[in-house]
């Protein structure tokens, strides 16, 4: 065999296993509505256990996931529309966080109960987390201010940072570290405590999320073309990039699964995808299902996590919560 037919033959093989390696799902094993006529904003709790729905018609809901029951409608002023466009559950299930463009509450999961309300002056808020126990906060803001917030002892920190708006922002478990991106192609791994700037990282064009690993050994780091990183934290060096053949991909949900050797991103043409931490390749993916009478047939894919540890949960803007299957977990 020639060195010239040896090669093609090779390049064959790795196209097919890795076109088998990534499968692709359209059927959901079960689904439920939390929304009827579509979702503003949704987000799964990291193990599904619930979901908090901002909607049309039920305002702010909160859901008991693994039993199918509305537990709590909330909603931030009497008689008014719904305008909130975030919302956030606490790593330890103890608080969901709701926002809109100017204020935000915090709720107690257990009780239902508002336990506190913040209104936001000089600048809307663009993005919003809450830290893993529910004390610290952290929101970027259109004039590129990014603030965190000590709910326990009031203690606030305000980083112009930024020259542009934010786009996205994230906070680790502990609250000790910030991770911010904005429109003036910059991203910042930050301390809370000291405001020092730890890392920076910059893109060609402007920065649309970003996100901390659970233990905060990585971040993803995404811009609005084709640079989707994912950064070893321990080492500040660049782990892998996500393969694409599209020009680009704008994710509206990520999370690191898997203590942090897969990551699940979704998009705002209903595709959820599991991607492998260390080489940026695809491992599988699943279309989420839209509503018959949208036109056209899309959805967001809002929120999506692991699930009893071998299934997939989502969110999505059609307002259905749906139970994919996932092939082995892969080391």
């Amino acid at each position: 065999m020639s060195l010239s037919i040896y090669f093609k033959s090779l390049f064959i093989l790795l196209i097919v296993s890795f076109l088998i390696s990534c499968t692709k799902s359209d059927q959901p094993l079960q689904q439920y509505e939390h929304a009827v006529e579509g979702a503003f904003t949704a987000e799964i709790s990291q193990n599904g256990d619930y979901s908090v729905i901002s909607s049309i018609h039920h305002g702010l809901s909160l859901w008991d996931n693994r039993n199918n029951k509305l537990l709590f409608q909330w909603q931030h002023h009497n008689a008014q529309d719904n305008d909130i466009y975030i919302v956030r559950i606490s790593a330890n299930n103890s608080h969901a966080l709701t926002a809109s463009r100017s204020e935000f509450a915090i709720w107690d999961i257990k009780t239902g109960q508002s336990v506190g309300f913040y209104k936001v002056s000089e600048s809307p808020i663009r993005d919003i987390q809450l830290s893993a126990n529910g004390r610290y906060v952290l929101y970027g803001q259109v004039n590129g201010k990014v603030v965190h917030i000590d709910l326990q002892t009031g203690r606030r920190l305000e980083m112009p940072i930024h020259t542009e708006k934010i786009n996205s922002v994230d906070l680790s478990a502990n609250g000790l570290y910030a991770l911010s991106g904005g429109n003036d192609h910059k991203a910042f791994l930050w301390n809370t405590k000291t405001a020092q700037i730890i890392q920076e990282f910059a893109f060609n064009h402007r920065v649309s999320m970003v996100k901390f690993e659970d233990q905060g050994r990585y971040a993803f780091i995404a811009d609005t073309q084709k640079a989707s990183q994912i950064w070893d934290l321990t080492t500040g060096k660049l782990q892998s990039t996500l393969i694409y053949t599209a020009r680009q991909s704008i994710f509206s949900s990520v999370r690191f699964i898997n203590e942090g050797k897969q990551l699940l991103t979704g998009n705002g043409t209903k595709t959820i995808t599991l991607w492998d931490v260390k080489t940026g390749l695809s491992q599988q993916s699943w279309t989420v299902t839209p509503r018959k009478e949208t036109r056209p047939k899309t959805a967001v894919v809002y929120s999506a996590t692991l699930w009893d540890g071998d299934k997939i949960a989502s969110e999505s803007s059609a307002g259905f919560l749906e139970i994919w299957p996932l092939d082995a977990l892969k080391n």
